[in-house]
Formats: structure tokens, C-alpha cells, sequence
């Protein structure tokens, strides 16, 4: 276990006590989803669906996971655009309640949903077996609506101990190949353990850091992706 990840989980135990990432949820997340880049045609529609690191935690409009993927899937000929879904200090349990009217309230099905809850649920204590219910209801959701998944996973800081990191971490591999979904196994692989891609929290991506977030989530996600492109190019044709 490296240096970075060390300091991750010494900087969650700091936290732990305050429940949920965000001092204004509803207030920074509006603002994130007006920020979130529209464009006024497009061909595909991808949800991004989690919490703070989904959202754009203390970032600009145009910073958040939302339209950093957009941009790059754009920039990739992907002309998709990409919905901030992201709620700060959302558990699992609170993204299962609310997945159901994001999607009603959508103007369309969705192409993809890329969906990441779980970090608060670490930082509660809340017992694994909970989060992998709770993310089971979600996966079955999407499934009734035949909405394809990518899901990016989270690890438990090393603090909780080896029998709640080893039923926590085993939560994203285990859900991703019972529901044949790509996995992103940890959100912020290759992040958390360079000072220049991190917020001054140590906790949440800054701008660079969510650019090379995003370019690796749709690496690891590149069944789901390639499939958007060949519909776009699909509809290309048709015109």
C-alpha cells in the first residue's frame, strides 16, 4: 500500500465524524448542474450518477466529472452529452431513493449510466452488507429499464481494519460480474497519490485530477463507450 493511500485514509479518519462530504449540497449541486456544459443537439445521453466526486466538489461549473467527461467524449467524436447526477454526502441508500425520479425526469432513456456511491458509506461505518443491498436495488433498477452500467468502485481506508476493508472492497469486483458491468475499481486510482491532481483536503480531485479521472474511466469503460460511438455513427448514416 503506497504513501498516498496512506495519508487517504488517515485524512478519512479525520472526517468520519463529519458523516458526508459538502458543506451545501443542494446549493453546490445546482450550480454544478447548470454548469454541466449543454449541448443544444446531441446523440447520446450518459448519466453520471454518485456524490461529491461525481458532483464537483468545490470546483467550477465546468470542472466537475459531468463535463470533464463530456468534454473528452466529445473531443473523442462522442457527441453525447453527459448529466450531473451527482449529489455531496449521498450513501447508497440515499442514491436508491432518488435514482428513480433522476431517470423519470430525464428527457430521454439514458445510453449509459456511470454509477459511484459507496464512499460515504465507508466513512460512516455503514456495514458493507448495506452498500452491496442497496447498490443490488439500483443495478436492478437500470436493469428493468434496460439502461447499460459502468460502475467506478471505492476501497476502504486501511483505519476500518482488514474484515470491513476485505467485505467493503469486494463489494464493486462482485456486483460488476454478477451484472456483467465495466468496473473502474477505485475512483481514484492514479489521483489520490499525486498532491498536484488533489484538492488541499486530500480527499476530492481537482480540475486536473478529474481530466485523468475521466480519461481512465472511459479506458476502463471502453465496451460501454465504443458502443455509444457506433450508435452515434449509426445515426450519422442514417442522416
Amino acid at each position: 500500500m503506497n504513501r498516498g493511500f496512506w495519508l487517504y485514509g488517515a485524512l478519512i479518519v479525520a472526517i468520519q465524524g463529519l458523516g458526508a462530504c459538502g458543506s451545501n449540497p443542494v446549493a453546490e449541486n445546482k450550480a454544478q448542474a447548470q454548469g454541466t456544459a449543454k449541448v443544444q443537439q446531441y446523440d447520446r445521453l450518459v448519466v453520471a450518477f454518485g456524490d461529491s466526486l461525481y458532483a464537483g466538489y468545490r470546483l467550477a461549473p465546468n470542472e466537475g466529472l459531468a463535463p470533464q467527461l463530456q468534454a473528452v467524449l466529445q473531443a473523442d467524436g462522442i457527441n453525447a452529452r453527459v448529466h450531473n447526477a451527482g449529489v455531496s454526502g449521498d450513501t447508497t441508500a440515499a442514491g436508491k431513493t432518488r435514482l428513480a425520479f433522476v431517470l423519470d425526469n430525464l428527457d430521454r432513456k439514458p445510453d449509459l449510466v456511470v454509477l459511484g456511491l459507496g464512499g460515504n458509506d465507508m466513512l460512516r461505518g455503514i456495514k458493507p452488507a448495506e452498500t452491496k443491498a442497496n447498490m443490488i436495488a439500483m443495478l436492478d433498477e437500470l436493469k428493468r429499464h434496460e439502461i447499460p452500467v459502468m460502475l467506478t468502485g471505492m476501497l476502504a481506508a486501511p483505519n476500518l481494519g482488514q474484515d470491513y476493508g476485505n467485505a467493503f472492497n469486494a463489494i464493486f469486483p462482485q456486483l460488476a460480474k454478477q451484472y456483467d458491468a465495466p468496473l473502474y475499481p477505485f475512483f481514484l486510482e492514479g489521483v489520490v497519490t499525486d498532491g498536484a491532481l488533489m484538492l488541499p483536503d486530500n480527499i476530492h480531485p481537482n480540475a486536473k485530477g478529474g481530466v485523468a479521472g475521466c480519461r481512465r474511466i472511459i479506458a476502463a469503460g471502453r465496451s460501454c463507450f465504443e458502443g455509444i460511438r457506433r450508435r452515434c455513427i449509426r445515426k450519422i448514416i442514417q442522416l
